[in-house]
This record gives structure tokens, sequence and C-alpha cells, in this order.
């Protein structure tokens, strides 16, 4: 079988070297992920791939359209086990989040690749000339932010949410400790120690409160945030 990796070898003249594309994607999407798109230089984009110039250029086009390439891999990647869990139609709305928290625990620390999220953080602070880079990043926050929106409304449907919970503050919520789960990760935080960052957030968890007593941060009245 032939290798799969990027091959070295002398070819013939006029014949260009052969590699794994979607190895080369790989690498170059790791380093990205560890050091970002501006603390990435051309030259070590094409060293970690193992490929030349020209071989960069004639297939990925320029590092900006790689790094859109790369991110797209990534969340391709990270969305199986992020939607795998929050859709999950045997459990309910609390233990989809619960095991979500524990899942981000375990993705964000696992070793065989860099801590944390690819874009949690990334070009929060960026030149103008990367302007529709940046924007582009934070559509893919708020993507993943309105998926648990959704989430929070389908048990609000199903009866196992309060009817009044707050879906977008919670959701925000819940999202902002998903993002500062990543920048504990690259901090070097443990596996343990995020999994319990993740259950003290889930105490914010909404109830139906007993009569008297005021509610929880997610489940405020609609009205008064319209």
């Amino acid at each position: 079988m032939t290798s799969k990796l990027v091959q070295t070898a002398k070819r013939g003249r006029g014949r260009p070297p052969v590699f794994d594309r979607e190895a080369a994607l790989m690498a170059a999407t790791k380093l990205f992920w560890e050091r970002g798109y501006e603390g990435t230089s051309f030259d070590e984009l094409i060293a970690a791939m193992g490929i030349s110039a020209s071989s960069f250029y004639n297939s990925f086009g320029s590092k900006e359209r790689l790094y859109c390439e790369a991110t797209s891999s990534y969340l391709e990647s990270s969305g199986r086990w992020f939607f795998g869990i929050l859709n999950d139609e045997s459990t309910d709305t609390r233990t989809a989040f619960s095991r979500l928290f524990d899942a981000t625990a375990e993705e964000f620390t696992r070793g065989d690749h860099p801590p944390g999220c690819m874009v949690s953080v990334a070009c929060l602070q960026t030149g103008p000339g990367l302007k529709n880079m940046r924007e582009m990043m934070v559509e893919h926050r708020a993507f993943s932010e309105g998926a648990m929106a959704e989430r929070i409304r389908k048990g609000i449907a199903e009866g196992d949410m309060p009817s009044d919970t707050d879906v977008d503050v919670l959701a925000a919520y819940l999202s902002a400790v998903a993002r500062g789960l990543a920048v504990q990760a690259r901090d070097g935080a443990s596996r343990e120690r995020m999994a319990q960052i993740g259950r003290v957030a889930m105490r914010a968890w909404p109830s139906d409160p007993a009569p008297g007593k005021s509610k929880t941060v997610g489940s405020s009245k609609r009205g008064a945030h319209q």
C-alpha cells in the first residue's frame, strides 16, 4: 500500500512531489490551534506540513484560505462530540449540558492535540486587515451558543425546563463558561479541575422556585428583558 505520508523522495524532472493533503491540513490545523493565525509564520506552516511553497499555493491558495479550511476541519471534528451530546434524544436538557461540560473537560485536555478550543479565543485582537477573519470567528462562536439556546428551547417545549427560563441569558452564560474552560486548559488546568468548574456552573441551572423564593440566574421573567 502506498504511504499517505508526504513524499520527499526525488522525482523525475517535471514531476511535482506528491503529498497527503489531508495530513498536511491536519498539521496546519494543529499549528494554528497552538499559535493562532498571526503567531504562525508561512515558513513554519510549510515546514510543519512537509510541502514546498509552490505546493502550498497550488493546493491551499493562501495562508488566510488555509486558516479558514483548517477552522472548518476543526469544527467538523469537534462538532461530532458537541452536537452528539447536545442533541442526544435520550437525555433531558440538564443532563445534556452536564455531560457536555464533562466532555469539554476531557476534549480540551486530551493530549493528542493542543489544549483548549481552536476558536474560543481566536482572532480576538487583530489588525484592520484581518477584520473579515475576526468576524468569521465571532460567527463560529455565536453558532455554538445558538445551538445551546436551541437545546434549551427544546427543553422548555418538552417540559423539562421552566417555561419562563431566559433562554438567551442562560445560553450566553453556559457558552461563557465553556470559553473560559478553553482558557483554563491553555493555562494548564487539569481535566479534573475543569470538570469541577463545569459542575459548579451547573449549580446555576434554573428550577421551579418555591413560593416566595427568588429565581435562579437562568429563570428570570422574559418580560424583564424585552
